[in-house]
Parts: C-alpha cells; sequence; structure tokens
C-alpha cells in the first residue's frame, strides 16, 4: 500500500468530528475504526430493517459505507480548512452480502491537488470480499454549500 502523509497534523480529530456529524452513518449503526494517513475503515452491523428482499445486506449500505469511507479516507489528506465531496464513484457487488458485520477499508490510490482517488473493500466479518468501490473524490473549502434544515 501506498504510504500518504497528512497535510494537516490535526487530520485524525477532523475527520472524527466530521463523521460523529454523519447522521446517516449513525442511522445504519455504522461506526469509524481506523483513522491513518491516506486510510479509513468503517464498520456496520447487519440490520435486518438493512436488507434487501431475499434477506442480505442491502447494496445501498455497503454503498454507503464504502463511499463514506473513500471520502474519509481522502479528507484525511486534506489541508487544514479543506473538506472533500464525493464526485463519482463505481461498486462491483462481488457476493450476498451475509455477515453479522461488515467494514469498508478504504486508501487513497491518487491525492492530487484537486481530485483524489480512493478505493474501498469491504469485506464481510467472515473474511469475505462482498463489494469494491473505486471513487473520486473532490476537495473544496470546509463550510462551502454547506445546507442546513429550517
Amino acid at each position: 500500500m501506498i504510504r500518504h502523509e497528512a497535510k494537516n497534523p490535526d487530520y485524525e480529530r477532523v475527520v472524527r468530528e466530521s463523521f460523529a456529524r454523519q447522521s446517516f452513518m449513525a442511522t445504519l449503526g455504522a461506526v469509524l475504526e481506523r483513522v491513518e494517513p491516506g486510510a479509513v475503515d468503517i464498520a456496520v452491523p447487519f440490520s435486518e430493517a438493512l436488507c434487501q428482499q431475499n434477506g442480505f445486506l442491502h447494496a445501498g449500505v455497503l454503498a454507503s459505507v464504502a463511499d463514506s469511507a473513500c471520502g474519509y479516507a481522502a479528507l484525511t489528506l486534506a489541508a487544514p480548512g479543506q473538506d472533500v465531496l464525493a464526485v463519482e464513484f463505481k461498486i462491483n457487488l462481488l457476493r450476498p452480502a451475509r455477515a453479522a458485520r461488515f467494514t469498508a477499508r478504504a486508501h487513497v490510490l491518487r491525492a492530487g491537488r484537486t481530485l483524489t482517488v480512493s478505493r474501498a473493500d469491504v469485506f464481510g466479518d467472515d473474511g469475505e470480499l462482498v463489494a469494491t468501490m473505486l471513487s473520486t473524490v473532490i476537495g473544496r473549502p470546509a463550510g462551502a454549500g454547506h445546507i442546513s434544515s429550517r
């Protein structure tokens, strides 16, 4: 794996505080496990409430945790005062998601000045690779275009 150097010495706090504001990740029961320069792991437990019609964890859940893991991996390398936003991703669903817990392990493949490319592999707790994602993330000023509820 590529070794990256964080531009922001406070990257871990920034990532953890941002993740804590993600109400959707909380709804899924997702937890932030690993935060290192260029790498983030996010885990989500199996829940019948998050299944598709055949009893497998829904692909939307897998895509969501992989997307967040890719974005946060990119954020670990962002400069202070920068935030990130996904602009594109592709996910391959490799097998039905049937495990007690799933972990999206993301790492940055290339960090550019504006765009960062990350990859996430999603594993069941049984070690089975269930999905893989390739994501492009754009860096932007923190708080730019923030939408608040009224």
